[in-house]
């Protein structure tokens, strides 16, 4: 009778046993099941922390690509979501480190938003700075065009002004003379008779020249082509020179004037044979020329 009941017992605890091993086993799989989908569940959710950063980056390509010049936000900001995207990629699945990147996104998301209405503002300013800038240009390239033209315009009237106000001579005319005991002066043709040149001109009048001290030069060359007198010598700025026999000096108001002046007979006597006269002005522009000869 006693056996019978320890029979009864041991099988009442092998089932008691069999019941708790299924639901453990049961329990088993159910805990299981639900990590192999929390698993999928964060993989999910990797997946999709990552292409949203992708996206955020691949917009900040873009708008770098649109950018007429490089953006250091912007491309400091793309570079940080390039390392966010390779940190989720290598995290370990963790629910917080999840939710932790959802927020970061959120607040990425939003700085684009806020940067790439930045740069476009600045970017309408730096448009609407080249547009000046050009405006400005084209301006100064027409001012430089009309400033060029006043001044050749300029230099012409100057050039103008100064061949206008230039002294000019008329009645250029050379005597060889002959100085009598009483001082009288004397014309003459022969060279031996002859003491001195007597050279005149007349100064036509000009109402623009500067009136004031004036010097001409006279140059007297002998039949061998030779400077009579002490052979001076004068050079302008235009590089031009000449060495003349005499530099006669007057007066000038503007207004016709007669000039003469006189060349003095050299160590030896005139000789016989043809003579040159010519006369310079300041700027050693020749004026006139006159021949005559002696016998």
């Amino acid at each position: 009778m006693a056996e019978t009941k320890n029979n009864n017992g041991l099988k009442v605890i092998a089932g008691l046993l069999l019941v708790l091993l299924i639901a453990l086993m049961i329990y088993t799989v159910s805990l299981f099941k639900e990590k192999e989908d929390n698993t999928l569940q964060l993989n999910r959710e990797k997946e999709l922390v990552v292409e949203d950063l992708t996206s955020l980056r691949s917009e900040y390509d873009k708008a770098i690509l649109e950018s007429n010049a490089t953006n250091d936000e912007l491309v400091n900001a793309r570079d940080n979501i390039a390392k966010y995207i390779d940190s989720v990629k290598t995290m370990r699945l963790d629910i917080a480190a999840l939710g932790k990147y959802r927020r970061q996104v959120s607040i990425l998301t939003k700085e684009r938003g806020q940067l790439l209405r930045k740069v476009d503002s600045l970017t309408r300013s730096n448009s609407a700075l080249a547009m000046q800038r050009d405006s400005t240009f084209v301006e100064l390239e027409k001012q430089t065009v009309f400033n060029d033209s006043l001044v050749v315009q300029n230099t012409q009237l100057a050039d103008a002004v100064e061949r206008g106000s230039a002294l000019n001579i008329s009645k250029l005319s050379v005597d060889a003379v002959k100085e009598r005991n009483s001082g009288k002066l004397v014309s003459t043709q022969r060279a031996g008779a002859t003491d001195k040149f007597k050279v005149c001109f007349t100064l036509t009048n000009n109402a623009i020249a500067q009136a004031g001290d004036k010097e001409f030069y006279i140059e007297v060359l002998d039949p061998q082509g030779n400077v009579l007198g002490q052979s001076y010598s004068k050079s302008a700025d235009s590089g031009a020179s000449v060495t003349y026999s005499k530099a006669t000096a007057f007066y000038y108001e503007n207004k016709a004037l007669d000039v003469c002046d006189f060349i003095s007979k050299p160590a030896g006597d005139f000789q016989k044979g043809n003579y040159m006269v010519n006369v310079y002005d300041n700027k050693l522009k020749l004026l006139g020329t006159s021949k005559f000869a002696l016998k």
